[in-house]
């Protein structure tokens, strides 16, 4: 050792005496910062000290064109901290940021999509190891109809993410196949081929606008069969067993809304067997999925043409659900377009 670090050592020596510090306790404090003084966890946690609260987490993937910006616009609008294009592999360190801000980051949303896709693999270790630490997540995935899709790409005249060198439906079908695993593990699906963007965020602040979150959400929607099935539909109902209210001149102009209509639907054999047996059907359905984590149901109630059976059907059941304590929503998808 040379004089001058003899007098170094003896200098720290001095200062140290002074400040009352002791050298091991200053060299455990050393330890606890980078070269740089940037602040690092030592994995002790000090006694008394509240244990850090863990963010609500969103996830919103689904189809490009299917609406995720507008989703996640209005989660940031109902206060939610928003992350647009996040590699999956950072969500679990972007949840552990939001821990350690003291309640000021309580909920996070995330935008998973295609852009992502080399870090798109890494997305089910992820969701695994949230799971792990006890994050409450969810997933919403936006839906939408290939014709839809190529409407919307062409209206703005931009390629899909993964048409390379192909057309817009070659990018399509490859996004499709990409996500299908993740559409299938969505806690809450969007379809929104016939919703503009008001109407989707109405969809939204239907299941995120509550100030408490429910066990169980419901959107209990009536449908046309001649139309197609609704996409995101978890559970179908088919009540073309009734006879059809748009043989009865008197009633052919009205809704199942109307209550001569819904009177005569019910009136038919079987109608209330159908509805106290499907309600029960459902009691059961409910407990499961909330004994599972799932928070959100889609049933479709169809009929020929979606005006009559199925809309006295949906409000009826919808009725029957709201009693039972779930937080329900009804949708008459198709009716109006005859």
């Amino acid at each position: 050792m040379t004089e001058h670090d003899t007098r170094s050592a003896a200098e720290r020596n001095r200062a140290q005496q002074q400040s009352g510090e002791e050298p091991a306790e200053r060299a455990a404090s050393a330890d606890q910062r980078h070269d740089d003084g940037a602040q690092v966890s030592t994995g002790k946690e000090t006694a008394g000290a509240p244990e850090a609260a863990i963010p609500e987490l969103v996830i919103i993937s689904g189809m490009s064109g299917a609406g995720r910006s507008t989703a996640a616009k209005c989660l940031e609008d109902l206060g939610w901290f928003v992350v647009d294009n996040l590699p999956p592999a950072l969500i679990p360190t972007m949840v552990e940021l939001g821990a350690r801000s003291q309640g000021n980051v309580a909920r996070i949303a995330v935008v998973v999509d295609v852009r992502g896709r080399r870090f798109f693999d890494n997305l089910r270790e992820s969701l695994a190891d949230l799971d792990a630490r006890g994050v409450t997540r969810r997933i919403v995935f936006l839906e939408s109809s290939d014709e839809a899709l190529v409407r919307r790409f062409e209206s703005v005249r931009r390629p899909h993410p993964l048409q390379g060198d192909g057309r817009i439906v070659d990018g399509i079908a490859a996004e499709r196949e990409l996500l299908r695993e993740l559409r299938g593990d969505a806690d809450l699906v969007i379809d929104t081929s016939s919703l503009n963007v008001h109407e989707l965020r109405a969809k939204m602040d239907a299941q995120f606008a509550g100030e408490e979150e429910p066990e169980l959400r419901a959107t209990v929607m009536s449908f046309g069969y001649k139309y197609g099935l609704p996409v995101d539909a978890d559970l179908v109902v088919d009540c073309r067993f009734l006879p059809n209210p748009h043989w009865v001149p008197e009633l052919r102009p009205y809704t199942g809304l109307n209550e001569e209509v819904s009177g005569y639907v019910f009136n038919q054999p079987g109608a209330k067997e159908f509805l106290d047996r499907y309600t029960e059907l459902l009691q059961l359905v409910a407990a499961g999925y909330r004994r599972e984590g799932k928070r959100y149901v889609t049933i479709a109630v169809g009929c020929t043409g979606g005006k009559h059976r199925s809309v006295a059907m949906s409000e009826k059941l919808a009725g029957r659900l709201a009693a039972e304590g779930v937080e329900t929503v009804v949708v008459h998808r198709d009716m109006g377009r005859e």
